[in-house]
């Protein structure tokens, strides 16, 4: 009998919990303990550097769904929340994304496709498609405000970058209805909000595809069939610097100092653990 409470949808985030930690997952989604730690110092700045990723993300929906750029900067001229952050990513959008708002777009669009006995669920922030060399293609977008770029083999490695095409690929008909829709039309682009000129993206293939329904279908009856002890806690003492379950696994009580300006370190030896980068992405507006 599983564990899962009844109605559980995976997402990319839930899966990417599994991955880095069972005993998280497990605290997290099926104890649904409320978190008992904060997860970085100082708080003030984190909480305001989420905030503000937020209102980005919600700036750039409504340009998207054309309410128009001067009423949506006006606002933002007028408003204190965010400060310079927000500006600087309002203006990068604006000058360096060469996104404006077209007819051939979804705007947080949701799919959720069956997988294995639940279901797997994503919003988007952008997917767009038009018709190149006869056939559909695909674009998803999605913005990061971290401030500093993940390595390529990072992201790569992330399953928001398996599990978005994947599901663009199973379930797309609800959006694009009788067109047929090939794994290989379908591009992943992460654009950066701090560097604007250097999106990272990736290709999608019916390879990919097939490699990750495997993986993710693996995964998910993995989760199901085990017992509330079987769920480990990781042995990566790294990735509990910023878990705020820390405490609970006796695996610390204090916050994870992030120093200004260095929300991601790929250096030898570090956590390599981007606070913000899972966070903002499961915003719903």
């Amino acid at each position: 009998m599983t564990l899962l409470p009844a109605g559980f949808q995976f997402s990319q985030r839930s899966l990417q919990d599994y991955v880095e930690c069972q005993r998280r997952f497990f605290l997290h989604y099926i104890e649904q303990i409320s978190w008992p730690a904060i997860e970085s110092e100082p708080l003030v700045d984190h909480e305001s550097h989420l905030q503000a990723g937020s209102d980005f993300h919600r700036l750039v929906q409504r340009y998207l769904i054309g309410i128009p750029v001067e009423r949506l900067s006006a606002s933002l001229a007028s408003s204190s929340v965010g400060g310079d952050n927000l500006q600087r990513w309002w203006g990068n959008f604006l000058q360096e994304s060469n996104i404006q708002p077209v007819n051939d777009q979804f705007v947080e669009a949701t799919l959720s496709a069956p997988l294995h006995n639940f279901r797997l669920l994503a919003t988007y922030d952008l997917i767009r498609w038009d018709f190149g060399a006869g056939r559909l293609e695909v674009r998803i977008y999605d913005w990061k405000t971290s401030l500093k770029k993940p390595p390529r083999q990072w992201l790569e490695g992330r399953l928001q970058t398996r599990v978005y095409p994947y599901l663009v690929t199973q379930a797309g008909q609800a959006l694009f209805g009788e067109q047929e829709l090939e794994p290989e039309s379908i591009k992943m682009i992460y654009w950066f909000a701090e560097q604007p000129r250097e999106p990272e993206i990736f290709a999608y293939s019916t390879e990919k595809f097939q490699a990750d329904k495997k993986y993710l279908l693996s995964l998910v009856n993995e989760i199901d069939g085990l017992a509330a002890e079987e769920f480990h806690l990781t042995g990566d003492l790294a990735k509990c610097k910023y878990c705020t379950y820390r405490s609970l696994c006796d695996r610390g009580i204090s916050a994870g100092e992030v120093p200004p300006g260095d929300r991601f370190d790929d250096s030898p030896g570090s956590d390599s653990f981007d606070l913000d980068f899972e966070q903002i992405a499961e915003i719903e507006f």
